[in-house]
């Protein structure tokens, strides 16, 4: 039986860049790297002779976020649309939405519409709102 969530994958182009994004402007932190070498008769990717560079960014504990990046075979280009099957995002509880909002666009991060604000009946603020990182995976964010 399922006992909880490990981590999440987006397979990425540019390491560095995605590794800084996910590092410097949303928070999180350098978990563990991994240089991962299949053997020609494959390992549980299914790809055989695949070499990858496994980056795992989180907040400590708990469910992490890998960034994959393919040194062979060499990844294509594309990405699915929000509505196609197959289509994924990670989401993340945020503290401040608003600050985080103006902060991203600031750096030049697209969303697809300002927070959506509400208020519980307790008078909590809440918050959501979608956007795509550089390399245009789609990430949401709630408070």
């Amino acid at each position: 039986m399922i006992k909880g969530f490990n981590h999440s994958g987006f397979v990425v182009r540019d390491l560095e860049k995605m590794v800084s994004f996910y590092r410097d402007d949303l928070g999180l932190e350098i978990e563990k790297e991994i240089d991962s070498k299949a053997p020609e008769s494959g390992n549980h990717t299914g790809i055989p002779g695949s070499h990858r560079t496994l980056v795992f960014v989180g907040k400590g504990g708990g469910h992490a976020l890998e960034l994959v990046y393919y040194i062979y075979p060499e990844s294509e280009n594309g990405h699915l649309d929000r509505a196609q099957l197959g289509a994924s995002h990670v989401c993340f509880d945020v503290e401040d939405i608003q600050g985080l909002y103006k902060d991203l666009t600031s750096k030049g991060i697209k969303f697809v519409t300002p927070p959506i604000m509400s208020v519980t009946p307790d008078g909590i603020e809440k918050g959501i709102c979608y956007c795509q990182d550089p390399e245009g995976n789609w990430l949401e964010f709630i408070q």
